[in-house]
């Protein structure tokens, strides 16, 4: 393959994954065959640890169509989510070896293309991985696919994506997908709730982000939210949190070129949300 895989936030460890098996487009067939017997158990463990963990945590709306999904006593095969998924929101998932490259990325969103992970973490590292693997992208992604307004809005960042980076900005634009996609926080009648998948896919975060003292929680606004830097490899110290889902559709829908140009004028915040004096 002619490009690496982009990361952005700050970790110091790389990627993983068999890029030779990839397309052009970094897409590769789901190599169903290679999951052993010891891999489909660290799927189901994983899936009964996290929905248990679900009530009071996360979205309502999350744990109503995490059904969905399919059975959790072993890795679902792709084409048998694509059937529902299709007939739900039009969309369909496609295997990839691991983190792909933004252009990548944002052309298969725009297509209406959720990219997995086709290999499942190793058993030692059950309770915390770096990187996004089959259990993380499938639990904590694919279930709002099938909410016709978080599919919309995913398929808006990609065709968003396309134009930021053609612009020089897509690490601004990323950081929008972190704090939502990703990190996101909702606003529901019984109290601050999870969507992101980032934290229903983490037990130790997934409780974090919604009863700890410790992390700030503020109202998502698109200014603040794209100055915002983040890590990919602790715990998060800064939230934004929605009222709806229709909040943050609506949130992309203007032309994102004037507010790249402002905030390009503008000083970012840390991952603490500690003003910093340049964006250096």
């Amino acid at each position: 393959m002619g490009q690496a895989p982009v990361v952005y936030g700050q970790s110091s460890r790389p990627p993983r994954g068999d890029y030779s098996r990839a397309h052009e487009d970094y897409t590769c067939a789901q190599d169903f065959a290679a999951y052993t017997a010891q891999d489909h158990d660290t799927y189901h463990r994983l899936y009964e640890r996290q929905s248990a963990l679900l009530p009071g945590l996360a979205s309502q709306a999350f744990i109503d169509v995490l059904p969905r999904l399919g059975a959790k006593e072993r890795i679902p095969r792709f084409d048998d989510i694509n059937e529902a998924l299709w007939k739900a929101t039009q969309w369909e998932i496609v295997a990839v070896p691991g983190l792909i490259p933004e252009r990548a990325f944002f052309s298969l969103l725009a297509n209406r293309k959720f990219p997995v992970t086709d290999w499942i973490r190793k058993p030692e590292e059950f309770e915390y991985i770096v990187e996004p693997d089959v259990f993380h992208d499938l639990f904590g992604h694919v279930p709002l696919l099938f909410n016709p307004v978080i599919a919309d809005y995913i398929q808006r960042y990609g065709q968003g994506g396309l134009k930021a980076e053609e612009l020089g900005h897509g690490e601004m634009l990323s950081r929008l997908y972190w704090y939502t996609i990703e990190f996101g926080l909702i606003r529901e009648p019984q109290g601050v709730r999870a969507y992101g998948a980032g934290i229903l896919s983490s037990s130790g975060e997934l409780q974090y982000s919604v009863q700890s003292p410790e992390p700030r929680r503020l109202p998502l606004d698109l200014m603040r939210t794209m100055r915002t830097r983040y890590k990919i490899d602790t715990y998060q110290q800064t939230y934004f949190v929605i009222d709806s889902f229709e909040q943050l559709f609506a949130l992309t829908e203007p032309d994102f070129t004037q507010i790249y140009e402002e905030l390009s004028t503008l000083p970012e915040y840390g991952a603490n949300s500690e003003l910093l004096v340049s964006a250096d």
